[in-house]
């Protein structure tokens, strides 16, 4: 039993630090996004490989904004009039994105978050998985002149 113990102790920390912390995974919330792939149950997932809108999510002292915006080629964005506020809040092991606009107001949970992927479940079950956007031309695809 001895030998157990310091085993358990140190797979729990192990495992409370690989997930981050919960203001870090907060924070990897900002910036642009695009869907990869979406989940419901008892459907086959859908997969994106492309897409003409992109998230931009800011964060700042648990209050959000989500914004659609159009990227073009020369790596600027086009944004939309519409936005959505956002407040973020811990609950339990649970982080709740509470949004409210002029027509509705719903929940999403944080299930995971990492720099350059974010998982988010709606109240419905739909999970989606978003990966960081990446400019359609970065400065390595550039020629030099």
């Amino acid at each position: 039993m001895k030998f157990y113990a310091p085993l358990l102790i140190i797979s729990l920390l192990l495992a409370s630090c690989s997930g981050g912390s919960t203001q870090e995974k907060i924070e990897n919330l900002n910036g642009y996004w695009e869907i990869k792939r979406v989940e419901k149950e008892s459907q086959q997932p859908r997969e994106y490989s492309f897409n003409q809108v992109v998230d931009y999510i800011e964060v700042n002292n648990n209050e959000g904004v989500r914004r659609k915006v159009r990227p073009q080629f020369d790596g600027s964005f086009l944004a939309g009039e519409d936005e959505e506020e956002f407040s973020v809040k811990v609950e339990g092991d649970s982080i709740n994105l509470y949004y409210k606009t002029p027509y509705s107001t719903w929940k999403e949970t944080l299930v995971s978050s990492r720099e350059d992927e974010i998982e988010i479940e709606n109240q419905y079950g739909i999970r989606y998985t978003y990966k960081r956007f990446d400019p359609y031309l970065s400065d390595h695809d550039q020629k030099e002149e």
